[in-house]
């Protein structure tokens, strides 16, 4: 291995051994009926740099509220992108139809459009007119119990006037600072006034178009003051093979946070494939130690993407993540 390799990036020894103190850790306790009792609150700001996460590590786990909380806590981690899913199911959405299996007939499938069609259209009327209420309820319950919500990720480009007033008007409700979308020139055009008005971020989150000819973060940037990026530093590497410092340096005032994963670049063997924490290229070492010693008021999410080792579960692995980042900045 080049020197520079084993600079950027934890020994394989490193980690096991790290990760292994991190399994060992005992679950704070909780207490539902009071408001989520904890004997010590997360704290996962390491050396000035805050570590958090988005709620799709979880996927595979339960997505309400509740339960979300209790991984966030669990795993030691003080900050939250929090997807809509779990937003709107506690604040009480109606609800679309279950999905068809497969093999549906005709007339499933004809049912199941109409079902739906009805279910979007309440949905929407629902998102125009609910309270934030339940909102800002949310919020105090995740600030009570230490976790802060940083972006809510609605994704509202396809949404109505009125639907994307309520995606803003309900991420201020939660305490978050921005509403986070795929980027594309249609979301930036439409979300960013809206976000101004607002006094919020619309946050653009990319995947692997910086891979394509030509492509750049610039041109989306222009749109509005209050666009700004969640910047994927896996998908950047796993698509060109550059090291994402390099961009964060040039954009850091526009970027608000970083997803950190673990992969291969373009040229790997794999090529661009998500791994588990320490045996991918993604240069996170550096890119954590960069944010840190200009102190730039960038967080950085954990984002699972790797497959859950067998006999563990995604909880474990985003814990395994935190203490990762743990080892680097302190």
């Amino acid at each position: 291995m080049r020197k520079e390799e084993k600079k950027r990036n934890l020994s394989r020894r490193q980690f096991v051994t790290m990760t292994a103190g991190a399994a060992s850790l005992a679950m704070i306790p909780f207490d539902i009926a009071s408001g989520f009792s904890l004997a010590k609150k997360p704290d996962s700001k390491f050396g000035g740099v805050q570590i958090g996460a988005i709620t799709y590590s979880w996927r595979s786990m339960s997505p309400t509220a509740e339960d979300t909380l209790k991984y966030c806590v669990e795993c030691g981690i003080s900050s939250i992108e929090l997807m809509s899913n779990t937003i709107e199911l506690y604040a009480g959405i109606p609800q679309a139809p279950p999905r068809l299996p497969r093999d549906a007939s005709d007339e499933q499938k004809s049912a199941y459009q109409k079902a739906s069609a009805e279910a979007r259209e309440k949905q929407r009327e629902w998102r125009t007119t609910v309270p934030m209420t339940k909102f800002e309820e949310l919020r105090k319950m995740y600030n009570k119990a230490g976790v802060k919500i940083h972006i809510a990720k609605f994704s509202p480009e396809s949404w109505s006037d009125g639907e994307i007033e309520y995606a803003f008007r309900a991420a201020k409700a939660l305490g978050a600072r921005g509403v986070s979308n795929e980027i594309g020139e249609r979301a930036c055009e439409k979300l960013g006034p809206v976000a101004e008005r607002h006094g919020m971020f619309a946050v653009m989150h990319q995947h692997l178009q910086p891979g394509q000819p030509g492509w750049t973060f610039e041109k989306f940037l222009a749109y509005s003051p209050a666009i700004m990026l969640n910047f994927d530093a896996g998908h950047y590497f796993g698509a060109t093979g550059l090291h994402p410092g390099e961009l964060i340096e040039k954009l850091h005032d526009r970027i608000f946070t970083v997803h950190m994963k673990d992969k291969t670049g373009p040229k790997g063997t794999p090529p661009n494939t998500n791994m588990e924490w320490g045996k991918g290229d993604t240069p996170i070492k550096d890119i954590l130690l960069l944010i840190q010693k200009n102190k730039w008021p960038i967080g950085v999410d954990i984002e699972l993407e790797y497959p859950v080792p067998e006999g563990s579960d995604a909880v474990k692995e985003v814990k395994k993540c935190v203490e990762y980042c743990r080892n680097i900045l302190t």
